[in-house]
């Protein structure tokens, strides 16, 4: 029997809990001009907010979108204030439940994990397969296609609904999905925390999937991006088609048939923008390229330190040299 939620609705839309998810919400949005509109009648508008939720008249609202590149074009939809506090508001009650259901491997939008500490479990789990590179270590490493834009709402909702057995809740998290979807039924907008929570909810079959029935012991998923390691080549090869059908009829996802990669560690592993070698690691150039483009275009002391903080974690003296060359010339 599977662990369920012990908080309720009324959890969610206490004032306390909407207060603390502003307080979270703001942070680095102070100077948005429609978060500053919502903020001039604060006390007011999150008293509405908590109304609506307790009549069970709210509904959520539409989507501004536009485009980013970081580095591939990105569709991104982003909610009103007063939808996102929300978002905030119910991330606060269902992260610390899920996030305890989650395997130890899944490192994206999860407390005290991030990418770098991924990067950092990839190299430890290489130096356990090849028994501190004594041995081949092969790894097949897969990216499923359009992963936000493939996420199925009844899927998604039924699997919610293992956990949560408070129907308001259920109510309003259909509520937040059914808000947005690219055809009937399909798709999370990427400008959403709430659709963070809920991709890492979705994937998490998949995880319990590959650790408990396919019984693999060298497993990482960052997002949708996730890596095997073994010294089998042929074990690694046979994985494959378990995961495509897993993935197609439980969870109506694909792989990207042009991002499954099965090399050894020796010829360089690309994940999670970086170039994996038995002693060391390097940046992918189109990831040197872009942090060098937005160097340029905004040469500020905060935006060289966050990629100087990037870059220790791999063999980057060129790039740092490059880096701190362009900022001194722009400065």
């Amino acid at each position: 029997m599977k662990i369920q939620l012990r908080h309720t609705f009324e959890d969610i839309i206490k004032l306390e809990n909407l207060l603390s998810a502003w307080q979270e919400f703001i942070l680095g949005k102070k100077k948005k001009k429609d978060v500053q509109v919502f903020s001039r009648d604060l006390l007011d508008n999150i008293l509405t907010l908590q109304q609506d939720l307790a009549n069970k008249i709210y509904q959520h609202g539409g989507y501004e979108d536009f485009y980013v590149n970081d580095p591939k074009r990105r569709h991104i939809h982003k909610a009103s204030v007063r939808d996102r506090l929300l978002h905030h508001a119910i991330y606060r009650i269902l992260y610390p439940f899920f996030d305890k259901t989650f395997i130890a491997d899944s490192f994206s939008c999860r407390n005290n994990k991030g990418m770098h500490k991924a990067l950092d479990s990839f190299r430890a789990m290489f130096y356990k397969v090849s028994k501190n590179d004594h041995c081949t270590c092969w790894v097949l490493k897969c990216d499923i296609r359009k992963f936000f834009d493939s996420i199925d709402h009844k899927i998604l909702l039924s699997i919610l609904a293992n956990y949560i057995y408070d129907k308001d809740i259920m109510d309003l998290l259909r509520n937040i999905v059914e808000s947005y979807s690219n055809k009937s039924g399909v798709g999370l907008p990427l400008g959403n925390l709430t659709s963070q929570l809920f991709a890492n909810v979705y994937m998490n079959i998949f995880d319990q999937f590959v650790k408990h029935e396919l019984k693999v012991k060298h497993y990482i998923r960052y997002a949708d991006d996730f890596v095997f390691l073994s010294i089998d080549k042929k074990y690694l090869e046979n994985l494959i088609p378990e995961i495509q059908n897993f993935l197609l009829e439980r969870l109506k996802l694909t792989l990207h048939p042009n991002k499954i990669f099965l090399q050894t560690v020796v010829s360089g592993v690309d994940f999670l923008g970086w170039k994996h070698f038995t002693d060391h690691r390097l940046l992918r150039k189109t990831t040197q390229n872009r942090m060098l483009r937005r160097i340029i275009a905004s040469p500020t002391k905060e935006t060289l330190q966050s990629y100087l903080g990037l870059l220790k974690h791999g063999n980057t003296a060129k790039v740092r040299e490059e880096l701190l060359n362009e900022w001194w010339f722009m400065n």
